[in-house]
């Protein structure tokens, strides 16, 4: 039982290396900006992680906010392997959205 739940645990800490999900990269007293991944056929308003930059945007100002601007920002890439010998390089799309705390 002890070997399940440590499997369990590895498996989640590398499913959440995969996707990340929406965190504050500027953080001001009055505001910042927050990023989140998004797919190409999916895009960035329909991206699950949306809803987590809005909810962080919110903690982060008590209540309302006002978006500044957004719009598709520096993604990364990286390489993807699962067989062995059979790699690819993953395209990582991002979203930024600037907001000031009203």
């Amino acid at each position: 039982m002890k070997i399940r739940s440590s499997l369990a645990v590895l498996v989640m800490i590398l499913l959440s290396g995969c996707a990340e999900g929406a965190k504050i990269v500027q953080d001001r007293e009055d505001g910042g900006v927050v990023v989140y991944s998004f797919k190409g056929e999916q895009g960035s308003m329909l991206s699950s992680f949306r809803q987590d930059a809005l909810a962080l945007m919110k903690h982060k100002c008590n209540g309302p906010y006002t978006i500044v601007r957004e719009g598709e920002t520096k993604g990364r890439s990286r390489i993807a392997g699962g067989v062995e010998g059979a790699q690819e390089i993953v395209q990582e799309r991002r979203w930024g959205i600037q907001f000031q705390c009203k």
